[in-house]
């Protein structure tokens, strides 16, 4: 079974300083028997481009409606989970996002949400995958911001 799923990467600015934004999701969720950090997330409904599932479920898990999609920044990770005894492939689009609102509302979902600075996300994600997106979008907000120097 396949499974596809959009998300997003999501910062803020603050005194010159970037912070990227967590969703804390509690134990027995879908990738994990033990709470983990990441990043929103959903399945893609039916007829929905990416950027749009990625607006919805950042309203519906953060509360955020300010968001804007940094242009050249796309990246899917891949990965298996068993639910309900059956092995699931999950592909995730995730896009990176800029809000200028600090206050999060979050969904059920989650059992809270962190915004952090790069080191500290790092350290938080458990998973390699996530890690990845978030080096990888590090990485592209230094390349804009060395250029527009």
């Amino acid at each position: 079974m396949v499974e596809k799923s959009a998300g997003a990467v999501i910062f803020r600015k603050e005194k010159g300083q970037i912070f990227f934004l967590l969703l804390h999701y509690p134990a027995l969720s879908h990738r994990a028997e033990k709470s983990y950090w990441d990043f929103p997330k959903g399945h893609i409904e039916k007829g929905e481009e990416l950027e749009e599932t990625v607006r919805r479920e950042v309203k519906e898990e953060t509360g955020l409606e300010d968001i804007k999609f940094i242009k050249g920044f796309k990246e899917t990770i891949r990965y298996f989970f068993r639910f309900q005894g059956k092995n699931i492939l999950k592909f995730v689009t995730f896009f990176l996002v800029e809000t200028k609102t600090k206050e999060i509302k979050i969904s059920f979902e989650h059992n809270g949400y962190q915004w952090l600075d790069y080191k500290n996300a790092l350290e938080r994600l458990k998973f390699k995958n996530a890690k990845e997106v978030l080096k990888k979008a590090n990485e592209f907000l230094d390349k804009i911001q060395a250029q527009s120097q």
